[in-house]
């Protein structure tokens, strides 16, 4: 199952509001971490998904140019 990073930003999101709205501190704070958690993964994603895509096209560049 592939997991976008619009999945993954959500989550950070909710992860947000949930510190927003808590009254204990450790429940804050984990909520925190795990947003930050969340984003990081989401980043990670992001940073992959645009390194594929260059990739593909250097390799696509590479074939037209031995095409010629």
């Amino acid at each position: 199952m592939s997991v976008s990073s619009d999945f993954y930003l959500a989550r950070a999101d909710e992860c947000a509001r949930e510190a927003e709205a808590a009254k204990l501190d450790n429940v804050r704070e984990r909520s925190l971490r795990s947003e930050a958690a969340w984003r990081s993964m989401a980043d990670r994603l992001i940073r992959s998904d645009a390194m594929r895509d260059t990739l593909a096209a250097e390799k696509a560049a590479g074939r037209s140019e031995a095409a010629e």
